[in-house]
């Protein structure tokens, strides 16, 4: 899985932000089933451990069924989590057609937020070249959402805080 991320000439999507939230309260969000629903998509048989295979639905196109499968290669509490992302099918060109590609989230303490950066890798082109254009666009709403998620979880820590005092 993921040898297209590996080539050489492939094309990544990067999209970098500051989150005014807590590496901790970002790593939530990026790996709890139910709140990954919230800012993308509802994952399926999600779990944060290596080699837990999950899938992903979206909009079918031709001989492709809009399933996304992944697989989680990396944790590193906090700090990293890299999951491979595979779809498509060979008849398909343009939308759903075959893509084999890796995201990589990375997180780092930026003052008192977080550096969110993603970059998900492995996109040949022109082969890829529908879903890279797209996908560029989307993840950066998608990171709008996460953001979005993020602030309401930190909402929601201040408002259970107050109701114990």
């Amino acid at each position: 899985m993921n040898d297209s991320a590996l080539q050489t000439g492939s094309q990544a999507i990067v999209v970098d932000e500051v989150f005014p939230h807590a590496p901790a309260t970002v790593w939530k969000a990026l790996t709890t089933g139910n709140l990954i629903a919230r800012w993308m998509m509802a994952p399926r048989s999600f779990e944060p451990v290596p080699g837990n295979r999950f899938t992903f639905q979206t909009t079918p196109a031709g001989e492709w069924d809009g399933v996304i499968h992944c697989q989680v290669l990396e944790v590193v509490p906090c700090e990293r989590f890299v999951y491979g992302w595979r779809g498509g099918h060979e008849s398909n060109e343009g939308y759903g057609a075959p893509l084999d590609t890796v995201v990589t989230w990375t997180l780092t303490p930026a003052g008192n937020g977080t550096r969110v950066r993603l970059v998900h890798s492995g996109f040949v082109l022109p082969k890829n070249g529908t879903a890279y254009r797209n996908m560029s666009e989307g993840w950066k709403k998608v990171l709008r959402n996460l953001d979005d998620v993020s602030a309401d979880m930190d909402a929601a820590s201040a408002s259970s805080r107050t109701n114990i005092h």
